[in-house]
């Protein structure tokens, strides 16, 4: 009976752990239509969408019957998150005029199937019980899953020092935030460390970018308003200067 309403409220907290997810994955959605808008990624970083790229893909092999049996719930939403970052780094790859920062990119994400096809086949190979199989690839999964949680890390350093989140996205890290809290609570019905460790690092992770974006987000705004009077000034000497150069008053003036 207690069994049977652990594993109803786990498969509960994984259906609305999904959910959350799908959120987390589909955050970035404003950004890229900013970018696509602009025609260009500015200062915008692709590691966010290259460190959840290779962890969802390890979530997938984790989740399939004959490495981790009965999670299913973690393969549906892995898999559909492996789709989204592939779409995302794509539009990436397409606005991004650095032809180094591209190849680099472009590198990287291939380097990342080739080892995850490797990780699958060894432990498919080599490991012969589900135990043992779950054991290596939730420690691998318990790697870049902290990896996909610190990515941010690198904006918050750029957030820091110029005061202002404006290419830290707050909708990525909220649902970073609640994603971490759903598959922690998920992890404790019944307790999996290889989902528990990763999930509560992350929420600290997450709770740290909300507190910087809380932080400097007064400033953020100061930063923009000026950037836009003085973008305004800058146009305005343009049309006086143009206006005192007018070759058909110099003209008449010969």
């Amino acid at each position: 009976m207690v069994s049977h309403l652990v594993n109803t409220i786990r498969n509960v907290v994984g259906i609305t752990g999904n959910v959350i997810s799908l959120f987390l994955f589909l955050s970035p959605v404003p950004t890229f239509v900013r970018i696509w808008k602009k025609g260009s990624v500015e200062q915008y970083s692709p590691v966010p969408y290259l460190a959840t790229l290779i962890n969802c893909m390890v979530w997938v092999i984790y989740g399939l019957p004959m490495v981790h049996p009965n999670s299913t719930l973690v393969i549906t939403i892995n898999g559909a998150g492996t789709a989204i970052e592939l779409v995302y780094l794509t539009l990436f790859l397409i606005f991004c005029h650095d032809k180094k920062k591209r190849l680099k990119v472009l590198l990287i994400a291939l380097v990342e199937v080739v080892f995850m096809a490797l990780v699958t086949a060894l432990v498919l190979t080599l490991a012969h019980t589900t135990e043992r199989r779950s054991m290596v690839v939730g420690i691998i999964a318990i790697l870049f899953n902290i990896m996909m949680y610190a990515s941010p890390l690198s904006v918050m350093k750029l957030v820091i020092s110029t005061k202002s989140v404006e290419y830290m996205p707050f909708f990525l890290s909220l649902a970073s935030f609640a994603n971490g809290v759903a598959w922690t609570t998920y992890a404790f019905l019944p307790f999996d460390p290889f989902i528990a460790v990763p999930n509560g690092l992350g929420t600290l992770f997450s709770l740290a970018q909300l507190l910087l974006y809380a932080t400097y987000y007064e400033s953020t705004k100061r930063i923009i308003a000026a950037r836009k009077e003085t973008k305004m000034e800058v146009n305005l000497s343009e049309v006086v200067v143009n206006g005192n150069h007018d070759p058909k008053k110099t003209t008449r003036a010969t």
